[in-house]
Parts: structure tokens; C-alpha cells; sequence
């Protein structure tokens, strides 16, 4: 089991950036896919990025090579650095460690959420 806590969401102008962080509860450098997901009012949360145990990464279209994401396994952290941010980013945004393949099916967990809002 994992226990993992957003930050770094808030306010932004539309142009600007903003660096989510996903803190975990243990250790994630063997263990865990991450990813972040986002969901706006209304809509389904969607997957926004990935990056695998060895380091591999896979972002959503919608990102247009706006987003990256990155591990730092010594810190047990995962980031989300976001750049050239649009009003249609607005959503909450979800840390997910995906344990699955090492631990089995049930290890998938999730973070309490962060609001990153865009608008002028």
C-alpha cells in the first residue's frame, strides 16, 4: 500500500506554468507506473501522462508537448511540469501509482486531488 499527497496546483494566467508534485508514502523506484490524470467539472477524468518504472514516458495528445513528466525515486516523488497552460487545463489533477504488475491487481492507489485553475 501506497499513500500519496498532490501539491503545487493554484492559479495561473493563460501562458504560464505550473510544476505539480506527487509525494508517496514508499518507496516507487521498482514498483510503480505513474501517472497523472486530470478531471474538469463534467467530465471524465482522463489520463494525461505516463512514465514506467524504467523511466519511459507517454503523454496525451491534448498535451501538444506542453507537459512533462518525470520521476525522482530517491525522493519518492513524481512530477508533472505543465508549460504554455489554456483556460481548457483547468481541472483537478490526480497522482496514480499503478502497482499492478509487481503486486497484482489491486495495487493501484490514488492522491486526494490538486485544482490547477487557468484564466485571466
Amino acid at each position: 500500500q501506497v499513500q500519496l499527497v498532490e501539491s503545487g496546483g493554484g492559479w495561473v494566467q493563460p501562458g504560464g506554468s505550473l510544476r505539480l508534485s506527487c509525494a508517496a508514502s514508499r518507496n516507487i523506484s521498482s514498483v510503480y507506473v505513474m501517472k497523472w490524470y486530470r478531471q474538469a467539472p463534467a467530465n471524465q477524468r482522463e489520463l494525461v501522462a505516463v512514465i514506467t518504472t524504467g523511466g519511459l514516458t507517454n503523454y496525451a495528445d491534448f498535451t501538444r508537448g506542453r507537459f512533462t513528466i518525470s520521476r525522482d525515486n530517491a525522493k519518492n516523488t513524481v512530477y508533472l511540469q505543465m508549460n504554455s497552460l489554456k483556460p481548457e487545463d483547468t481541472a483537478v489533477y490526480y497522482c496514480n501509482a499503478d502497482g499492478r504488475a509487481a503486486e497484482g491487481p489491486l495495487s493501484d492507489y490514488w492522491g486526494q486531488g490538486t485544482q490547477v485553475t487557468v484564466s485571466s
